[in-house]
């Protein structure tokens, strides 16, 4: 753990080699979250966990000095790169020039079945906006949770708080966010 922040400490100063350096340090945990973010999409998203990482990385990296101020900092910057691909990805799905408007269904030989609905991503994302206005900690616990797949000890461990605060409050935003959601029906 030690060695991830010195190196994130050594990418904020710019020095070039240590972001080549954080790659094979983080990429494992990086793809377990991925992989744990993709397993709650629909299914026939092209978009593959892997994939999600590199892209996430390559955001995260490639932009100057990105000021990270330790560990559970870079994974919440991991997980709000993933969220933006996400959430970029469904808005390009959704649009009627890509047959957003249709529902694919499938063909039973003894039933037309319909595929079950995928998570409104777009919808969570806009309902996250809203909360982030009013809690802006119970939002990133949010993040950190639905987005990045964290537990709720690493979600008190990157956040410095405990994990009886964090499950209080993840279970507030999750009902927030329900409501909210259930509202713009």
């Amino acid at each position: 753990m030690d060695e991830v922040t010195q190196i994130l400490e050594c990418v904020a100063r710019g020095e070039k080699q240590a972001a080549e350096k954080l790659l094979p340090l983080v990429y494992a945990e990086l793809r377990r979250l991925a992989a744990a973010r993709m397993s709650q999409t629909p299914p026939g998203n092209t978009l593959q966990p892997t994939a999600l990482v590199h892209e996430a990385y390559l955001r995260l990296v490639g932009s100057g000095d990105p000021g990270w101020k330790g560990r559970g900092h870079f994974f919440g910057a991991a997980a709000q790169a993933m969220r933006d691909i996400l959430v970029e990805q469904a808005r390009r799905k959704a649009r009627v020039k890509r047959g957003g408007d249709r529902k694919r269904i499938k063909l039973d030989p003894d039933e037309l079945a319909v595929d079950p609905q995928p998570d409104d991503i777009l919808a969570i994302d806009e309902a996250l906006g809203r909360l982030a206005q009013t809690d802006a900690r119970g939002a990133e616990i949010v993040l950190l949770r639905y987005f990045a797949g964290l537990t709720e000890a690493e979600v008190a461990a990157g956040l410095g708080l405990s994990e009886r605060t964090v499950r209080r409050e993840w279970r507030y935003a999750r009902s927030w966010l329900q409501q909210e959601l259930s509202n713009a029906d």
